[in-house]
């Protein structure tokens, strides 16, 4: 008896112990569930705002490019409207060319010392402005002015909006599938701004095709403010403003002269001087860069070593492909549209509805690329692209005024499936060719280079095309051809300068 009540105590512990164990193991585990459910619920926070800045950052580009390509349509009525000629009516284009174009290097420069941030923000404003100011231009004159503020505002806006990529994604295959979804975006703009501004100009006016940059800005601004991150800048870097100047100079000089020779012919002594003025520069931009303490675009950009001690060779060909890319596709862009229009009769809105087999192909591909290059690295997505895209614009080469449309409708697709697949692996390339401090530099660096392409494209393309007609369509063959040639040396360069498979423990 003595044991048995000696031995209640310690089994009334036991219980005890075990009954506390229990309440200690299910407080833990509570706690652990609550941790866990907090740590999703900020993890999908994240995603979310990650998603609303990624919105953001497309919304901006999306109107950029959807505004480049629907003024084209509109030219016609607004001349008419505004009594101008055929000179002013290709500088409300190629102003906006010209000054995108000469801009966006030290924009992208600016990013980096300013924060891309707070440069997108700017773009963003002064790009919604400059769209309304358009908008209600009461002459020609003062259109052509506000185009010239429209590309600055491009210009600020589109390099910041690749390193805000770069910042938002830092896992190297989601970075890739975003830049696909963003060249999608830039493929959607393209496809749509033919028969967006064609539409509007018929129902409305030519007036609303700028007004509708507004309500996008709009959309984008707080999004922007509130969602996107905020990747610092170098405040501490100095401006380097002989680059800067040397730079704008050259580029916009050059860009000029390939803008005067569509008009006045390559052998014009204004053309031959612009030419001689931009390679001038340019040797001065060299020099300048080589003794500046602090350069614009530097010199490690182009012979920064890999890991086996070798200099990249990356980055300066990215932006020759770059180059190559733009001056087949909107070269071949815009002698289609004189095709259509000149050599089969076909009215502005017709015309920008049989290029959209090639818009839509522009879209699916460039969603396409974005994961296909996570998967399989950037060097085939090019190749493929290139080759699928030069195959389309030889096909083109062979259109006569009489060719079905059925028949123009596959190589349509393919230059404009090639050009899109290959795009946005071109933009990753040289972004990932550059170190994460200079992303700004390295996306002003290529966007300046494809518009560099798109102008030297539609200049060298459209003067092979000539005065195109029904009669005479020979021009267009040479002009396809040209394209063609232009995708074929892009694969070569590709080939030679873009690495088979990204390099273990290089940093993304």
């Amino acid at each position: 008896m003595t044991t048995s009540r000696q031995a209640l105590p310690r089994e009334t512990d036991q219980q005890t112990g075990q009954q506390t164990g229990q309440q200690t193991a299910q407080q833990t585990g509570q706690q652990t569930a609550q941790q866990t459910d907090q740590e999703t619920r900020q993890e999908t926070g994240r995603d979310a705002g990650r998603a609303y800045g990624f919105i953001a950052i497309c919304l901006g580009y999306f109107m950029v490019i959807m505004d480049a390509t629907a003024v084209n349509l509109s030219l016609p009525r607004l001349g008419h409207e505004l009594g101008a000629g055929l000179g002013v009516l290709q500088w409300v284009i190629d102003g906006y060319t010209l000054t995108f174009a000469a801009l966006l290097l030290s924009a992208g420069s600016l990013g980096d010392r300013l924060g891309a941030t707070d440069v997108f923000v700017a773009g963003l404003c002064v790009f919604a402005v400059a769209s309304a100011a358009c908008g209600l231009a009461p002459s020609a004159g003062a259109l052509v002015a506000a185009r010239f503020a429209q590309g600055i505002g491009a210009a600020v806006l589109v390099p910041a909006s690749l390193a805000l990529l770069r910042a938002s994604f830092p896992d190297r295959g989601a970075r890739a599938r975003a830049i696909g979804i963003w060249g999608g975006i830039a493929g959607v703009a393209a496809a749509s701004g033919p028969v967006i501004g064609g539409a509007l100009t018929e129902a409305v006016s030519w007036r609303v095709v700028f007004f509708v940059n507004v309500p996008i800005a709009a959309l984008a601004l707080p999004l922007t403010l509130r969602y996107v991150v905020r990747p610092p800048g170098r405040g501490g870097r100095r401006l380097d403003p002989i680059a800067q100047l040397t730079a704008i100079g050259g580029l916009g000089v050059f860009t000029f002269g390939l803008i005067e020779a569509r008009t006045r012919g390559w052998d014009a002594p204004l053309v031959l001087g612009a030419f001689a003025v931009a390679v001038l520069l340019c040797a001065l931009f060299m020099v300048a860069e080589r003794r500046a303490t602090s350069p614009m675009l530097p010199p490690e950009l182009f012979s920064r070593p890999d890991l086996r001690g070798r200099a990249r060779r990356a980055f300066p060909g990215g932006n020759v492909v770059g180059l190559l890319i733009n001056l087949g596709c909107y070269g071949q862009l815009f002698v289609i549209s004189l095709y259509l229009q000149d050599a089969r009769h076909y009215d502005a809105l017709h015309a920008g509805l049989a290029i959209l087999p090639e818009g839509v192909c522009v879209s699916l591909a460039s969603f396409l690329s974005g994961r296909f290059t996570a998967r399989w690295g950037t060097r085939p997505t090019m190749l493929i692209g290139l080759i699928i895209g030069s195959a389309g614009n030889f096909g083109l080469a062979f259109a006569g005024s009489h060719t079905a449309y059925g028949l123009l409708v596959v190589p349509l697709m393919a230059a404009g499936f090639g050009m899109a697949f290959t795009m946005p692996a071109t933009t990753t390339t040289v972004v990932e060719a550059a170190p994460a401090r200079h992303t700004g530099v390295a996306s002003g660096a290529i966007n300046a280079s494809r518009q560099v392409g798109t102008t030297i494209g539609v200049a060298l393309l459209g003067t092979l095309a000539g005065q195109v007609s029904a009669q005479a369509v020979s021009g267009t063959h040479a002009a396809m051809a040209a394209a063609g040639a232009a995708f074929l040396l892009g694969a070569l360069v590709t080939a030679f300068t873009v690495p088979r498979l990204a390099e273990p423990g290089e940093a993304a």
